[in-house]
């Protein structure tokens, strides 16, 4: 249940919106859970489906911090100077506007939360469930450099960005920037802004000043270099996101893609059947109100009362989902498993600086994802993928597989769920000293053939394939994935003891009526939020270990029966 206080901060923020131009149309703010939060929920049908209409003029982006009277100066010329990305700015405006005493801000930023469930989050008791994963991992890694990121940087900056607001007595605390940073990576949206609102048409007379220039379009020369800024100069803060891409400029159209919190529209939370999609109306045709960004209700669903309306965070596994995040997907379609080669391993094998050159050459990857929807081409298919569709018959696409004739093209290839480019680094990496020759054979009558030419990296697999086969790769990814297992199992047992754990919390919740139920079906007396999602996480990826090392076994009984 919300408390009074809870109602009293929507109340301001429904009227902030307001005020700031933001329209309700189809939709209402109110109170989920304790675990959720706030969420958006139909209000009343809408003809044309646009449930809420946002300004952009009120989406905190990196332009925004840049043209800030504050921090902006501050941020510009470390921006300018290479020292900061467009991302740490975003944090480090969150970190100082909560922190300001007269903030215009402060009505958004009182509605956020003020913890997460997210593993950067976690007491050392919930952490230790993640033992063994991935995600125990990398949690570790990124609090160590955020801690370090925030003493040697953001402590001093922010306090001294306070100091010019008229607050010297405010100190910040690393939970102030872990709070920021946790608020972007749950919330941000990399939204499409028209060009046309990002670098307005302004003439020559008009001062930067103007009262009627867009605060997202003043300062051009700055924001100019934001968009056209090389990726290679920008401090990544969290590799795992890597695949976002921050601020860009398209090369079609007249967009510019920005990272960005849009106060309202983030109040979304996430289900796989979204009822609703978010776009942008740059000219206002369609919300009549024009650089704006907008809810629109999904075709395909009614939104009949008072039922919340969600989006997709898109097809994102349980790791990335708790480690963004904070929650997770029982029986998740996305979920996916990851494993790798220690690449300080092979300094250790024989040949390993041969080696280490043929796998530059064929461009080897070390390490792969592993989808759960490719077990659908394996040996053991699942029957019914949830959400998914049968791709039978469409499996590991494999070079040419003759050299010389030796070796023919394996019969279980269309089945294979492992990743080329992973198995041909694995093949590099168990070459005995003969298959080596061998291959140094074979290229160098290649290349002698074609006057001194650099073999391909296709030609450089072939041959390695034709030398070795695929035996040797395929005992050691059996290897890999039972290291997998073991490091999952160690310190929390078997999958079958996870389900028991969730088993019994569900049995729990189930058995009085004075239950409080948190989310996702678990009891908030008997076990942490955290800790259940960690259950589900870890069982998933020990589930997904088994099946993965069934697939690599069989694949392997089939190459030795083949000679391969």
């Amino acid at each position: 249940m919300a408390t009074g206080l809870d109602e009293a901060k929507l109340e301001l923020f429904l009227q902030w919106l307001k005020v700031n131009g933001a329209e309700l149309r189809g939709c209402k703010i109110k109170y989920c859970s304790s675990s959720k939060g706030f969420g958006i929920f139909s209000s009343n049908d809408v003809p044309d489906g646009v449930l809420l209409v946002v300004p952009l003029d009120l989406a905190i982006t990196p332009m925004r911090v840049l043209e800030d009277p504050l921090i902006g100066p501050e941020c510009r010329s470390m921006f300018e100077e290479g020292e900061v990305d467009d991302r740490f700015l975003i944090m480090l405006f969150l970190t100082v506007e909560r922190l300001r005493k007269n903030s215009s801000w402060k009505p958004y930023l009182d509605m956020l939360p003020t913890e997460f469930g997210n593993p950067l989050w976690f007491t050392d008791d919930e952490l230790i469930e993640l033992k063994g994963t991935t995600l125990h991992r990398a949690t570790e890694l990124q609090k160590k450099n955020l801690k370090s990121l925030f003493d040697e940087r953001v402590k001093k900056l922010a306090e001294k960005l306070l100091v010019l607001d008229g607050n010297p007595e405010n100190e910040v605390r690393f939970e102030d920037f872990l709070w920021a940073n946790s608020v972007f990576w749950t919330r941000a949206l990399n939204i499409p802004l028209p060009h046309s609102y990002v670098f307005p048409r302004v003439q020559p007379e008009q001062d930067s000043t103007a009262s009627n220039i867009p605060c997202a379009s003043t300062n051009h020369v700055s924001t100019e270099e934001l968009v056209n800024r090389e990726n290679g100069k920008v401090l990544q803060i969290n590799k795992s996101a890597s695949h976002v891409s921050g601020v860009e400029s398209t090369s079609q159209g007249e967009t510019i893609w920005v990272e960005g919190l849009v106060p309202g529209i983030d109040f979304c939370n996430h289900d796989l059947k979204a009822a609703a999609t978010w776009e942008v109306d740059g000219t206002g045709s369609t919300t009549g109100i024009p650089f704006s960004m907008y809810l629109l209700s999904a075709g395909n669903i009614l939104l009949q009362g008072e039922k919340e309306i969600s989006i997709s965070y898109g097809s994102k596994g349980n790791e990335e989902l708790l480690y963004l995040y904070g929650f997770v997907v029982k029986d998740n379609p996305d979920d996916y498993l990851m494993i790798h080669y220690p690449t300080e391993a092979i300094s250790d094998v024989s040949f390993s600086e041969t080696k280490v050159q043929l796998l530059e050459a064929q461009k080897g990857e070390l390490r792969c994802l592993l989808p759960r929807s490719s077990l659908n081409i394996g040996f053991f298919p699942e029957s019914t993928l949830p959400g998914g569709t049968s791709n039978k018959g469409t499996g590991n696409q494999g070079f040419n597989y003759s050299w010389s004739g030796h070796r023919k093209m394996p019969t279980y290839i269309n089945n294979l769920v492992f990743p080329e480019d992973f198995l041909t680094a694995l093949r590099t990496i168990t070459m005995n000293e003969n298959e080596l020759y061998q291959v140094s054979s074979f290229l160098e009558e290649l290349v002698g053939s074609e006057g001194g030419r650099q073999p391909s990296e296709t030609e450089v697999r072939a041959a390695i394939w034709e030398a070795c086969g695929d035996c040797g790769a395929l005992q050691l990814l059996v290897d890999l994935l039972n290291m997998k297992m073991m490091e999952l199992e160690e310190g929390s047992g078997t999958e079958e003891n996870d389900a028991d754990l969730l088993k019994k919390v569900h049995n729990s919740e189930s058995a009085g009526n004075e239950k409080r139920s948190c989310s996702n079906g678990f009891n908030c007396r008997s076990m942490s939020r955290n800790r259940w999602a960690s259950i589900v996480y870890r069982q998933g990826q020990k589930q997904l270990t088994r099946r993965f090392i069934m697939e690599a076994e069989h694949a392997l009984q089939l190459a030795l029966s083949e000679c391969n």
